[in-house]
């Protein structure tokens, strides 16, 4: 479904990204970890075209984000984007973020929006809450919301970029719930998260990164389970993430 190859991103001279190259299968739950500042959340946001690269081919169900014809707002139609910080417009109510762009980018009736954005919101368990605005929902509350307007553009692929960083430990577990469900309905997934617990819990495969380098590209059951035979410098990020 997706395939990404010799990728490299650069920031004015500093290289963000090195030659980058994976590949997603539809159904895959692929958990994106490494320290802080290795590339991690540019690389998801390569897939979309949130963030431009300079620098190798990037190909969603056969479309060319790389290719400077490709219709963006189509292509990021199909991909869900879940954000650190909700990014929910403050000024619309629930229902309305679930509804605005099915009706722009879709062009579906508002009827048809209104349904479907319910019908996920229900899904995220906040059905009593559609006619609120993001400021009076939980952090937690929030990104479920975010969750449920991606859900809504009937996405091909979900992308999570580090969605719990922001709430407080009590709202992490209905956030993380959501996505599991999501992946045991066989969504294509990438997310960037530092939770252990999830990836090794939910995900089937783990991309390890540091100083813009995917270091590892391995099963879930071999990045956990067979550290010795993973790179020292994964080694050395497991035996401190694992620790606490």
């Amino acid at each position: 479904m997706i395939k990404i190859q010799n990728v490299s991103k650069w920031y004015g001279s500093f290289q963000v990204l090195r030659h980058c190259s994976t590949s997603v299968a539809k159904g895959d739950v692929v958990v994106v970890c490494g320290p802080s500042g290795s590339g991690k959340s540019t690389l998801i946001k390569t897939i979309n075209a949130l963030e431009p690269f300079q620098e190798g081919e990037i190909w969603v169900e056969g479309t060319a984000v790389h290719d400077p014809k490709t219709d963006l707002p189509r292509l990021r139609a199909r991909v869900g984007m879940v954000f650190q910080n909700f990014e929910l417009f403050p000024h619309l109510s629930v229902t309305e973020n679930l509804t605005l762009a099915q009706i722009k980018v879709l062009h579906r009736s508002k009827d048809d929006a209104v349904r479907k954005g319910l019908s996920y919101l229900e899904r995220v368990g906040l059905s009593a809450h559609k006619d609120k605005y993001p400021a009076q929902l939980s952090g937690g509350q929030q990104q479920r919301v975010a969750i449920a307007r991606a859900l809504c553009m009937d996405p091909v692929v979900m992308l999570f970029d580090e969605p719990t960083s922001a709430l407080d430990p009590e709202m992490v577990g209905e956030v993380l719930d959501v996505m599991t469900t999501l992946a045991a309905e066989g969504m294509t997934m990438l997310c960037v998260t530092h939770e252990m617990g999830f990836a090794r819990r939910v995900s089937n495969r783990v991309i390890f990164m540091d100083q813009g380098s995917i270091v590892e590209d391995c099963t879930k059951d071999d990045f956990f389970g067979a550290e010795q035979s993973r790179s020292p410098r994964a080694q050395d990020f497991l035996a401190k993430i694992l620790s606490h």
